[in-house]
């Protein structure tokens, strides 16, 4: 499981991006969740490091997910017209 800091914007985009594509390439498990429980404090960023570790998920052969999105990012999502991109962790 990948778990995103509690902040994530423009100034941690990179940053965090490593450490989770890091963390997702030494995972050997065959699906990937990315668990955004603690994220508190974002931007539109944040969707850009989702998408790219959903990217990166798909080019191992893994499949993606995100648990507890948070709703404010939920709907920015859906504004962005990336939300089915991300979907919620069973």
């Amino acid at each position: 499981m990948l778990v995103l800091p509690a902040e994530l914007t423009h100034e941690h985009a990179a940053a965090s991006c490593r450490m989770l594509q890091q963390g997702l390439r030494t995972d050997p498990s065959p699906s990937v969740v990315a668990d955004a429980a603690s994220l508190t404090r974002f931007d539109s960023s944040a969707l850009a490091v989702l998408l790219d570790c959903r990217r990166e998920a798909l080019a191992l052969g893994k499949t993606f997910s995100v648990k507890a999105l948070p709703p404010r990012l939920r709907v920015l999502a859906g504004l962005y017209g990336v939300a089915e991109l991300l979907p919620a962790a069973p």
